[in-house]
């Protein structure tokens, strides 16, 4: 099948000049999938490259306190006052599941106690539920939401789904990994705060991507990398937790602030690297010098001429692209042919195929009994990407039936 640009319903945004020469990504690759490592702009690598240096001139100078934690909580009211967080609520953790972890360890799960997730959760974060309960003698359920589901479905099926006096915690996505899906939690929490049922959000794809103000979202817990979408380098995620559970926030592992209490006694974690962290602020910097809105109106667009481009390729109509029900939303999603992908050994296998075979990374993955694609977008992309996606997809899918 031949791509003909005649099907793609609409023109690809204009890209941002001189974005694309602000990262080191390979030139022979189609990079599609910023949503599963991110891309670290030039000036933000050789920012914590100078950091390093630094701390190798003098590690007793670097690691001594209080500089380094001053620098810490520096950083951390940075990066909390770009998402509307409390920096007193606030800690640096090294990415969202390290912050899920935490989290379960400190809600205290008890014997018949429950811990709600929805089907459109994080693999490892459902590992680390399952785990946790397993030691405690809890129990996790699983919620399931149509993919095309409206806000006011998602938010009666998890309203529905609610034991209260019974469900200890419900863990919420903000922006779903396997089908990029923007959830409404600021009402999701608002139905479970009627039944005092605590909620953690996953956002691990939200910060810089969507406009956020934590603190009026009204979960108990939210956690967001800043190592995707933000532009910071990877290990950079911000854990905010509500008044309540503050001093009950206990480190994963215990160090010398863990008498400060929350949240020093969870960032200080001895001789980590804290580069990536001290280097955060400098990628929320590259993103305001492109401009934060002109880069959330680029990136979605972008990713949705791709998901229509790719689709028609794959013949799908336009009601067969599911919508992620936000305008800034990044990543989008499209169903793979059935029986292709519909395993995680064999959703891992077509991924694999697709860098090898046609130079371009992508994420693929099993979800609901069938494999999706899902595309990224970010300023760096151009649109023939996706039409080279689009043009060469069907044939490789073709020889895997």
């Amino acid at each position: 099948m031949t791509y003909d640009r005649s099907v793609s319903a609409g023109d690809p945004p204009p890209p941002i000049p001189g974005a694309r020469l602000l990262f080191s990504l390979d030139a022979a690759i189609a990079y599609l999938n910023h949503g599963a490592f991110g891309a670290v702009p030039i000036g933000v690598q050789r920012a914590q490259r100078r950091l390093r240096d630094e701390a190798e001139r003098n590690p007793m100078a670097f690691f001594r306190a209080p500089a380094l934690t001053d620098r810490i909580v520096h950083t951390r009211r940075h990066l909390a006052q770009f998402l509307g967080a409390d920096p007193e609520g606030s800690a640096l953790v090294p990415n969202t599941t390290a912050g899920v972890s935490l989290v379960l360890q400190s809600v205290r799960l008890r014997p018949g106690d429950e811990v709600l997730l929805t089907d459109h959760g994080y693999g490892a974060n459902a590992l680390a539920t399952r785990r946790q309960c397993r030691r405690d003698g809890a129990t996790a359920r699983t919620v399931a939401l149509p993919v095309d589901a409206g806000d006011d479905e998602v938010v009666a099926r998890i309203r529905g789904a609610l034991r209260p006096g019974r469900t200890r915690l419900l863990v919420v996505d903000q922006i779903t990994s396997p089908t990029a899906k923007v959830l409404p939690v600021r009402e999701i929490a608002t139905a479970a705060r009627a039944h005092d049922i605590p909620v953690l959000v996953d956002a691990a794809h939200v910060p810089g991507m969507l406009p956020v103000d934590v603190d009026r979202i009204g979960a108990d817990f939210w956690v967001g990398n800043l190592h995707k979408w933000g532009y910071a380098p990877r290990g950079t995620a911000l854990l905010v937790v509500a008044p309540p559970w503050r001093r009950r926030m206990e480190p994963l592992v215990v160090s010398w602030e863990q008498d400060a209490g929350f949240p020093l006694n969870v960032e200080f974690q001895g001789t980590l690297d804290y580069t990536s962290w001290l280097a955060a602020p400098t990628g929320l910097f590259t993103l305001r010098t492109l401009g934060v809105e002109a880069v959330r109106r680029h990136n979605a667009a972008l990713a949705a001429y791709g998901q229509r481009v790719v689709g028609a390729a794959l013949g799908l109509a336009p009601a067969d692209l599911p919508d992620p029900g936000a305008a800034e939303a990044s990543m989008r999603v499209l169903p793979l042919p059935s029986g292709i992908g519909t395993t995680y050994a064999e959703a891992h296998a077509v991924r694999q195929r697709i860098a090898d075979k046609l130079a371009t990374e992508v994420a693929v993955n099993a979800w609901g009994g069938r494999g999706w694609l899902r595309l990224s977008a970010q300023v760096y992309n151009q649109a023939e990407e996706y039409e080279s996606l689009a043009q060469h997809l069907p044939a490789l899918l073709n020889d895997l039936r």
